[in-house]
C-alpha cells in the first residue's frame, strides 16, 4: 500500500523506514525548495504546539525550534545569533513574562 507524504522530513527518516520494511521514495531539495519546506514544516510544527500539552507541548516545541535552526542556517545564522538578538530585544521591549495583553490604545 501506497502512503503519500510530499513533505521534509529529519534526515534518518528513510533509513527507519527501510529498517521497518518499507521502501522510501525520497528526492534532495534545492536551496529554494529547501526553504519553502522548511516553511511549511515551521506552520506544521506550530498546528502541533498549540495542539499538544505537558511533555508532548515540550516534544513539539524542540521540532519547531530544529526548524527555526534549518532556516537560520539558511541565513548563515545559527541558535546563539538567534538567542543573541532575542536577547537585545528582550532588553529594549522586554520579554512576555508580566503576561500583558494590551487590548487598545486611545489616541
Amino acid at each position: 500500500m501506497e502512503k503519500i507524504y510530499n513533505k521534509l522530513v529529519r534526515d534518518r527518516i528513510p533509513e527507519i523506514i527501510i529498517k521497518n520494511g518499507g521502501n522510501p521514495k525520497i528526492k534532495v531539495l534545492d536551496d529554494e525548495g529547501y526553504k519553502n519546506a522548511l516553511e511549511v514544516k515551521l506552520l506544521e510544527e506550530y498546528k502541533e504546539v498549540l495542539a499538544a500539552t505537558g511533555n508532548d507541548r515540550i516534544e513539539e516545541l524542540a521540532d519547531m525550534l530544529e526548524v527555526m535552526l534549518g532556516l537560520a542556517k539558511l541565513e548563515d545564522k545559527n541558535l546563539d545569533d538567534i538567542i543573541s538578538v532575542m536577547e537585545i530585544k528582550r532588553e529594549k521591549r522586554g520579554a512576555f513574562v508580566k503576561k500583558l495583553f494590551l487590548e487598545k490604545v486611545d489616541e
